[in-house]
């Protein structure tokens, strides 16, 4: 709760929370009602302007862009939270590999964790989408063991240096294994790390979702995403360039607010920034 309430103080991280917050509501709200169908084509209203019914206007098959948009916001939050929950999993359990292991693994789990780095994440799900076909899955599968590596290498030594306080050698003197350390000790005081990794981890999630769809190894046409939506309306950015700006805004302020949150939780969570600006506002 103290933490929440530094976030709360913090005024970019409100408006990120704020941000991120509405995006979370859309698309829950997307689950049972859009202004229309986001598949229903018409015809007779492509290419409308923003004006009533259509707020945000039409594409070229008549389609309403407010509802692909909050569609689309369903995409965004699955592969959002897919993603960050497999990196987390992927990072605690590489970092403790690499922290709490005899020295030959941790230095085979530091080697591997170096290699895995050198390879782009956009490029290896764009491998696997060419193997198994593009979907939401291969992309949360993807971003989420990529990021998890990245997690790995911060917390591994946040980890050890957590390993080598005095309250974790009591707690090895009273018998406790190394598991116990970890879930009683060790994961609890590395928790903020974890956390502002984790909304990092997100904010590329979605832009490597939007990334692969717009380049066709994403969401399959039937399923509404923004980066599908900005694939499918660049063509015509010279003729209706409005309608590109929903789809690119939508995605600019999502990966903003992520950031922005995982900055200001940093902040938060960090008890000598916390108390500096305290300091400071005195």
């Amino acid at each position: 709760m103290t933490a929440l309430r530094n976030l709360w103080r913090i005024p970019t991280g409100r408006a990120a929370a704020l941000v991120a917050t509405s995006i979370l509501a859309i698309a829950a709200v997307s689950l049972v009602w859009t202004p229309f169908d986001p598949a229903r084509a018409d015809a007779y209203s492509a290419w409308t302007g923003p004006s009533w019914p259509h707020l945000l206007g039409t594409d070229g098959t008549g389609r309403d862009i407010l509802s692909l948009l909050m569609a689309g916001a369903r995409s965004t939050v699955v592969v959002a939270v897919g993603a960050s929950v497999v990196a987390v999993t992927v990072g605690v359990a590489l970092a403790a590999l690499g922290a709490l292991t005899a020295r030959p693994v941790r230095e085979a789990v530091a080697v591997a964790v170096d290699i895995l780095i050198a390879f782009p994440v956009l490029l290896i799900a764009m491998m696997v989408a060419a193997v198994w076909g593009g979907s939401l899955w291969v992309v949360i599968w993807s971003v989420g063991i990529g990021y998890g590596v990245n997690i790995a290498r911060v917390a591994r030594g946040e980890l050890r240096r957590i390993g080598r306080a005095e309250f974790i050698l009591a707690a090895r003197a009273n018998g406790l294994t190394s598991g116990q350390i970890l879930v009683r000790h060790l994961l609890p005081n590395a928790a903020p790390v974890f956390i502002v990794q984790l909304s990092w981890s997100m904010a590329a999630a979605v832009l490597a979702e939007a990334g692969l769809s717009f380049l066709g190894f994403g969401a399959p046409v039937t399923q509404p995403s923004w980066g599908l939506l900005l694939s499918q309306l660049q063509s015509y950015v010279a003729i209706h360039p409005l309608s590109v700006v929903w789809p690119g805004l939508a995605i600019t302020l999502t990966v903003l607010s992520l950031n922005l949150l995982g900055d200001a939780l940093r902040d938060a969570t960090d008890p000598t920034l916390t108390r500096s600006r305290s300091e400071a506002s005195a």
